[in-house]
């Protein structure tokens, strides 16, 4: 019995053990002094083996940890190229937030909710999942939830899940609500001058021309010389005259 208990390497062992030993005490295989002494040690060896247990836990839960911070530190936060952070002012400079609601949130977050707020200009929602938004804005996805999260507690926007299955889910669809926010874009869309510097010809109505007795000016032929018709018409009457 003193052999088996010094060989059990669990817990479950050694109450087996005791249960064994107490039915040989009953059975009166086994006297009662040697059964007190065999029952201190199935206590000795209990706590003995509920340590060791609890230290490999420990030391496991530690050696996780550890490599879960090395796993992090190799890789690291995700690279932020030129190209993202120039995309990143630009949705935060668009102006499709109004001062008083950029001031709730930070520069990736403005620029997050102006995709949003573009999207929603051109289409009366938004749809693009979450990595898309992230990666026009030039920032993360986690800044795109915490802008969605912190622009639907302000009441500025709605954002509706579409549950296919249990496991699968369509993107979400996000909708501004806000007056002031959609008055705002109103507004910035109106002021947004059309074209880029363009003049747009303004043609002669020469149906009203006709009507009035006029008739429209006959378009100029070009002569061998390079001068237009119309130009050469007054010099040869001219030249008849003398």
């Amino acid at each position: 019995m003193r052999r088996a208990l010094e060989g059990a390497t669990t817990i479950q062992k050694v109450k087996a053990l005791d249960e064994l030993m107490w039915r040989a005490y009953g059975a009166g295989l086994i006297v009662e002094a040697e059964a007190t002494a065999l029952s201190a040690l199935f206590e000795t060896r209990k706590q003995i083996l509920t340590t060791h247990a609890q230290d490999a836990a420990e030391e496991r839960a530690t050696a996780d940890r550890r490599r879960a911070s090395q796993a992090a530190a190799r890789r690291g936060s995700a690279p932020r190229s030129q190209e993202s952070l120039e995309r990143r002012r630009r949705w935060a400079a668009s102006g499709r937030l109004s001062p008083a609601l950029a001031a709730r949130h930070t520069p990736g977050e403005i620029a997050a909710l102006s995709v949003v707020a573009a999207e929603a200009q051109a289409r009366g929602d938004c749809r693009l999942p979450i990595g898309q938004i992230a990666a026009l804005a030039g920032v993360c996805e986690t800044v795109v939830r915490n802008a969605l999260r912190e622009a639907r507690a302000h009441g500025l926007l709605t954002v509706e899940e579409r549950r296919l299955t249990a496991t699968r889910s369509d993107t979400n669809i996000v909708r501004i609500v806000s007056a002031e926010w959609a008055s705002w874009l109103r507004l910035k869309q109106s002021s947004t001058p059309r074209g880029s510097g363009c003049k747009f010809a303004k043609p002669t109505n020469t149906q009203r021309l006709i009507k009035n007795g006029q008739r429209p000016a006959a378009p100029a032929q070009r002569l061998p010389g390079g001068r237009a018709a119309a130009q050469a018409a007054p010099e040869s009457r001219s030249a008849e005259g003398r």
